[in-house]
């Protein structure tokens, strides 16, 4: 094993300079990729959109060239990179080489009341990570240039008399591959984040000039009325409501112990079937995700518009409230804010924190909806009730979900799921059939005989439910009922929340072609083939009034000679065959065993075989007749059923089994 290197006092290294990015830039920029290189584009960009809003110049325009640099020119006041006596040092050094130097930490009370840098790290950020930059800046009557390679001065500041009149600063530089693994931002970017400045910046003429392709392309996104004319736009003729613009200032604070600041709220929105759209900005950055604004719109309008509801009786009785998803289904929303603090989540501005700001305009919001709701109620009630019917259409689909989800759960390997069911080979429902079967020991007599391609088999453990006497509770508690249900695939003839997690019935989804009840020929045969037909009549009655279910009869004698095996299904085929062999052949006669003390063959030629076997079709073609029976013979009318045993009572006399 290689012997690693002391860990001393000498081991901790301090980065200092341009290093400080050049080897850590994603800790700057988010990302050592593709979108951390971005982003260093956006920070020298909003320095100019910065000065553009405090009145100072009303053109931006940035440059891609082939050579793969970048260049922002604006007309603002010029970086200030002459001498600073304060400091005592040139101001260019400290904005273009030193983190956290900046014009923008007065808090709103100097040059920058609301600005999008507020660390002092974008443009040395930038420079630290570039191949190299240049930098020309018009003040003051004079034009000053600087050059920089890997974050490093060339040359120092050079100062000559201005030849024109207009102020401005011109920032070219070539990201360097060296730092960021990818340097190639895609065209889109630079479309979407100069359209997005357009919007939050009012009549600010954003130009993006392309070199890079086979011609020069110029595009200039501008917006006069800004976040009104954009949700314009976006809803085109297809809105439910016109656009409503509010904008307004507040005072507000994070802490207790903290001080004031300002904010400056604005915000457009209206209502439509067709297009959804939620966009927040602050200090003109784009917030991707969102924080204090996103959490300011989904209590504002979820408040205002649940209490229009109440108000108006539209909520039907017991209906829940509506939730910001059945807002947002029909919304289209922008907000522009700039607050003179702004607690942002990180270095790449994508949401803040501040929770002064989402209170102002919590109630900014709350606001300007009631006043809208009581000058256009109209418009309120037609927006309230889409809202409303977005809920109930979500509702609506949330519980075909569900029971679409229970579907193909249900649907989903029943072999492994339910214990002792086991399945055949053929996915076809038109040939497959489930044989129930009455224990474990008939299971194993059905398993060996029957024809593993097509039947399927499912064991009856114990004696089912009453389901005529036992509520939907105790039924669906049984796992017998419910493992039944789950193998049969088509769910339950009943709604509400009583099936419990059971699907819906849904014939097309019934797995079998038919469903075969296979018992013993005695009294506690009878008595689970009748339990057994009567939980299918109460919770698949389908099944039966289409002709699915069947009992197969089991033989009651076997009458055995030398020639042949014969079996009799009633007495009076008994006496039949009796009659047929007479004194010639001699012969043997024995009550049928139960189903597991039978051999394959016997089962397979008297159960299972389609050829050979005996199947009952349960045809109730009197339903109401068939439910009167049930209910009688297993239901709760227990003197009804006193009653018929004393009248027919003694016609069942010789079929009783007192032994």
């Amino acid at each position: 094993m290689a012997k690693k290197q002391e860990y001393s006092n000498e081991s901790i290294v301090s980065l200092k300079g341009a290093d400080r990015v050049r080897k850590r830039p994603a800790v700057i920029f988010g990302s050592d990729g593709v979108e951390g290189c971005a982003h260093a584009i956006f920070e020298i960009l909003s320095n100019s959109i910065d000065e553009a809003r405090e009145g100072y110049g009303t053109r931006i325009t940035l440059t891609r060239f082939k050579d793969g640099s970048i260049q922002v020119e604006d007309g603002g006041r010029g970086i200030p990179v002459d001498y600073n006596s304060k400091e005592e040092r040139y101001n260019w050094e400290l904005v273009f080489c030193e983190m956290y130097a900046g014009g923008k930490y007065t808090a709103g009370e100097d040059n920058y009341e609301y600005s999008l840098g507020l660390n002092g790290l974008g443009l040395c950020a930038t420079q630290y990570a570039s191949e190299w930059m240049t930098a020309d800046v018009w003040r003051d009557g004079f034009h000053y240039h600087i050059d920089f390679k890997k974050g490093e001065p060339v040359g120092g500041l050079k100062k000559e008399p201005a030849t024109r009149r207009k102020t401005g600063t011109t920032i070219r530089w070539k990201p360097d591959p060296e730092v960021f693994t990818d340097v190639n931002v895609p065209a889109e970017y630079f479309a979407d984040t100069m359209k997005r400045q357009a919007v939050v910046n009012a009549g600010l003429e954003l130009v993006l000039v392309d070199e890079t392709g086979p011609e020069k392309t110029t595009t200039t996104f501008c917006y006069q009325k800004g976040i009104e004319d954009y949700v314009n736009e976006i809803a085109g003729l297809d809105g439910l409501t016109p656009v409503v613009y509010c904008e307004s200032t507040a005072m507000a604070r994070d802490r207790e112990d903290q001080p004031e600041y300002k904010v400056k709220m604005s915000a457009a929105f209206c209502f439509s079937n067709k297009t959804q759209l939620l966009e927040y900005y602050h200090n003109s950055s784009w917030l991707e995700h969102g924080g204090s604004p996103d959490r300011a719109v989904r209590t504002a309008f979820v408040n205002q518009i649940d209490a229009f509801l109440k108000n108006k009786g539209l909520y039907k009785k017991g209906e829940s409230k509506i939730t910001f998803a059945d807002v947002q289904d029909c919304l289209i929303y922008v907000s522009s804010s700039f607050s003179t603090r702004t607690s942002y989540e990180n270095q790449t501005k994508k949401a803040i924190t501040n929770k002064g700001v989402a209170q102002v305009m919590t109630e900014f919001l709350k606001h300007n909806l009631e006043v809208y709701f009581l000058e256009k109620p109209d418009e309120a009630q037609k927006l309230c009730q889409q809202v409303l019917i977005n809920k109930q259409s979500r509702e609506h689909a949330e519980k075909t979900r569900q029971s679409i989800k229970k579907t193909m759960v249900s649907q989903m390997d029943i072999a492994n799921r339910v214990q002792k069911f086991v399945d055949c080979r053929t996915k076809d429902p038109a040939r497959r059939e489930l044989y129930i079967v009455e224990g474990d020991s008939a299971m194993g007599a059905v398993k060996t005989s029957r024809d593993s391609e097509y039947q399927a088999i499912m064991p009856v453990r114990g004696k089912i439910l009453n389901c005529l006497k036992a509520d939907y509770d105790r039924i669906f508690k049984s796992d017998i009922i419910t493992d039944l249900i789950k193998v049969l695939g088509c769910g339950v003839e009943l709604g509400g929340k009583s099936k419990k997690d059971l699907a819906t019935f849904n014939l097309d989804n019934l797995r079998f072609n038919k469903v075969v009840i296979c018992t013993d020929a005695d009294v506690d045969g009878y008595q689970i083939r009748t339990l057994i037909l009567t939980m299918i009549y109460r919770l698949v009655p389908t099944l039966i009034k289409e002709g699915y279910v069947y009992i197969a009869e089991s033989p009651l004698y076997e009458i055995n000679t030398k020639a042949r095996t014969y079996f009799a299904y009633t007495e009076p085929e008994k006496a039949n065959i009796l009659a047929r062999i007479g004194e010639k052949e001699k012969y043997t006669i024995q009550r049928s065993k139960g189903l597991g003390e039978n051999d394959p063959e016997m089962m397979w030629l008297t159960t299972m075989n389609p050829e050979s076997r005996r199947l009952i079709k349960v045809e109730p073609e009197d339903a109401e007749r068939t439910a009167a029976v049930f209910d009688l013979l297993l239901g709760d009318n227990l003197a009804g059923r006193k009653e018929h045993i004393a009248e027919h009572g003694a016609e069942y006399l010789d079929d009783l089994d007192l032994s």
